[in-house]
């Protein structure tokens, strides 16, 4: 029976060449996220060392803002793309990819527009970040939608490779922005050094983005495509009203603070979101073998990304202040006394994440996006109200108890759904 897409169901591959098939998609996808993670890192840290927690503060806001448009070209673009146009004839993936990373490019340019009208209507420290931010959208977007390609042909090398381009091409653009020495020259080296690998990934598939064809595409994956942006959205519109709200009652400093401790954990996220490219097929596949084993694969899953986070944040709890200080400077002192509330978030989260590979597993799409819809809701309410009652600590607690309350509502729905689902059905699949 095919899956969505049109794509037929494989004869079981034997357990040991399933195991190690596995493992390749496993690694390649962390290694890739290494890549990926380790540009962040070192942009934030650099950052953060150089600019102090105020200026810091405002290339943050320019960091959510861009992680929202991230969302929303994924769900518009990549992720139809990865659901219908994996192990597809090269043919047919071809012409997807071009009017795929034709519509990321599209929803780069227009939303850099409205930044680049934005900007000069903020003022202050703030405007000439989102200016910036502006310019460099579609280089950005474009390199996010060549990695996911990539995937999509089940070649996860040329997807590392592509994020290893961006890592060598930062360098001289970092040493250049230190030179300037502003929140503006930072994010036009950050944004210049994709774009190059955006050009990278031309010359690598050898395809050529077709901007005309963002509506048709559109069209065709409206079904996909349109729940995917809600689902992506909602979390990181989220994180940018918090992060807003948080700089509007307590200060911007407040923004860079929460970043740094952000961070500190910056190399665990990079795992776990390495993780997340192989964790929904890898639940539909469970589904498909064993349907009985979905839920202790999902507890797995999860319970072994909150325990991860919470040994990580007990290691960052004994590093010294002196060694704080070396990795971010002076907003060190800000971020360190939020450590164990983000920890407890990132757990949370960690927890939450196996639910949901689940639920997009079972194709339990409406339980998965009143999860996420609750989720949010409490991320932000939880957030301005912990600013509003005891500032940037505050805000720290109340979003992490507000994560977990979502991890839960997250499980219940699994439960639920594990209960309602057909155990002789074919869910859909998203397979990078």
């Amino acid at each position: 029976m095919p899956t969505e897409g049109g794509n037929p169901q494989p004869t079981a591959p034997p357990a040991g060449s399933a195991k190690r098939a596995l493992v390749g998609r496993l690694s390649w996808g962390l290694a890739d996220q290494a890549a990926s993670s380790i540009s962040n890192f070192a942009v934030g840290i650099y950052v953060a060392r150089s600019l102090g927690v105020t200026a810091f503060g405002v290339f943050s806001l320019a960091w959510v803002t861009y992680g929202v448009v991230l969302n929303v070209s994924r769900g518009l673009a990549t992720d139809p793309l990865v659901v219908r146009f994996s192990g597809v004839p090269d043919v047919s993936w071809r012409g997807a990819v071009a009017r795929s990373t034709g519509t990321a490019l599209g929803v780069g340019a227009a939303i850099g527009a409205v930044c680049l009208v934005a900007g000069p209507a903020l003022g202050g420290r703030v405007g000439p970040a989102f200016v910036c931010l502006g310019v460099m959208l579609p280089g950005l977007l474009l390199q996010d939608a060549w990695r996911f390609s990539f995937f999509a042909a089940g070649a996860g090398r040329k997807a590392c490779l592509n994020d290893v381009v961006w890592c060598v091409a930062l360098v001289p653009a970092m040493v250049v922005a230190a030179r300037v020495g502003s929140v503006a020259a930072y994010l036009l080296a950050w944004g210049a050094s994709a774009t190059v690998a955006a050009g990278y990934g031309y010359l690598q598939s050898g395809i050529r983005p077709r901007v005309t064809g963002a509506r048709g595409w559109l069209r065709e994956q409206r079904d996909l495509g349109y729940r995917y942006l809600v689902e992506n959205t909602c979390l990181s519109g989220a994180s940018q009203l918090r992060a807003y709200g948080l700089g509007a009652i307590v200060g911007v400093g407040a923004v860079g603070a929460v970043r740094g401790a952000e961070l500190l954990l910056g190399p665990f996220l990079a795992v776990l979101m390495g993780l997340s490219l192989v964790t929904v097929p890898e639940a539909a596949r469970v589904l498909r073998r064993t349907p009985h084993r979905l839920g202790a694969f999902c507890l797995l899953l999860g319970g072994g990304q909150a325990v991860g986070a919470l040994l990580w944040g007990g290691a960052l709890l004994l590093m010294p202040d002196r060694l704080g200080g070396i990795v971010l400077g002076g907003v060190w002192h800000s971020a360190a006394q939020l450590i164990v509330p983000v920890t407890l978030g990132v757990a949370g989260a960690g927890l939450g994440t196996g639910a949901a590979a689940g639920l997009r597993a079972l194709g339990a799409a409406r339980r998965s996006l009143r999860s996420q819809l609750f989720a949010s809701a409490a991320y932000v309410g939880g957030g301005l109200g912990g600013a509003a009652v005891a500032g940037t600590v505050g805000s720290a607690w109340c979003v992490a108890a507000a994560t977990v309350s979502g991890s839960a509502v997250w499980w219940l729905h699994l439960r639920s759904a594990l209960r309602e689902h057909p155990l002789n059905s074919i869910p859909e699949v998203r397979t990078p």
